[in-house]
């Protein structure tokens, strides 16, 4: 029986490292390390995307172009500017190219091969792949890796430990001074049931915020990360019995679900209806619950989203060549 065949792959978008990273998550479980492809279009170009043109400076036939040929096989992209370029690559290859893009592009279902989007999105369609979490880095055997040899200050923990993960204000919450009280409150509490702590802050901390956590780590003998080297991310959600997080991020949320164990979303002032259907979706597959300072929930079945997009990918793009014709590895 013949090899499958091995893809080349671009992941496309403006360097946003959320739109990036869920690009290379893909990739990564396609087995292949992608070329990394990023726009920069100029104004007003930017602004009339993503239903205007691409930037022409920017075009295939341009020395320096982020599209220049050779095309690859699959093209992997996300983002609301990177959407022109993918219709520009679609083209320039005469169709040959297999795309994808990642969140819903705000053009309808015909702008890709195959699109992926959240279950709380609205768009749907033949082509179209719904889950419930969105695709991320945190494969199975880097989790496994990650447990195997955990950082100093983590492994000297006992069990069980509690993963804190920190965000901040976003568009739709706000950490007003009640919330930071609460929050505290709650994570005195957990610690005080004899569940250790491990956390991290992330780039939309506030002070505030930041300070307050840290002092509930310290009173308690727990881990804060103080922000010096690598965030042990990784490391905290592969070692963590249970994990805490906060609601403006839905990424955090869905990553953590790759662990198995259970998630306590503590939500501050805000909230969204898209983030309300993505929660009580977990909620229904007992990943979720709400923080109350306490354990609450059991281990569950990982979530792998990634894969099951990764394997639409592969599959779609398998179909696309056996429609072009193409029959060599």
């Amino acid at each position: 029986m013949p090899a499958e065949p091995t893809p080349t792959v671009w992941v496309l978008s403006d360097g946003k490292a959320g739109d990036e990273v869920q690009c290379l998550g893909v990739a990564e479980r396609l087995g292949v390390t992608p070329e990394i492809r990023r726009i920069a279009p100029r104004k007003p170009y930017a602004w009339l995307m993503p239903r205007g043109p691409i930037d022409p400076a920017e075009s295939p036939d341009r020395p320096g172009s982020p599209i220049r040929p050779p095309f690859p096989d699959i093209l992997i992209a996300s983002g609301r500017r990177s959407i022109p370029y993918v219709r520009a690559v679609r083209k320039a290859s005469n169709g040959a190219t297999f795309t994808v893009i990642l969140k819903d592009p705000r053009t309808g279902a015909g702008s890709a091969d195959l699109i992926w989007v959240a279950g709380h999105d609205r768009l749907r369609g033949e082509n179209v792949l719904v889950t419930t979490t969105s695709p991320h880095r945190l494969a199975p055997d880097r989790l496994a890796q990650a447990r195997l040899a955990p950082p100093a200050p983590i492994a000297a923990l006992p069990s069980p430990r509690a993963a804190v993960l920190v965000g901040g204000d976003s568009r739709h919450h706000t950490f007003r001074q009640q919330d930071i009280t609460r929050f505290v409150e709650g994570l005195d509490a957990l610690a005080r049931s004899g569940v250790a702590l491990m956390g991290s802050r992330s780039r939309r901390t506030t002070p505030d915020l930041d300070k307050a956590v840290g002092a509930v780590f310290a009173r308690h003998g727990g881990w804060w990360w103080d922000g010096s080297g690598e965030n042990p991310y990784v490391a905290l959600l592969a070692n963590a019995d249970a994990v805490v997080t906060t609601a403006d991020s839905t990424n955090m949320i869905g990553e953590a679900t790759a662990t198995g164990v259970p998630i306590l979303v503590f939500e501050p002032h805000g909230g969204h209806g898209k983030l309300a259907k993505f929660l009580e979706a977990l909620k229904s597959e007992g990943a979720v619950h709400h923080f109350e300072g306490r354990l609450e929930g059991a281990r569950y079945e990982p979530v792998d989203s990634t894969q099951a997009i990764a394997d639409a990918v592969r599959q779609g793009w398998l179909m696309h060549r056996q429609q072009l014709g193409i029959t060599r590895s």
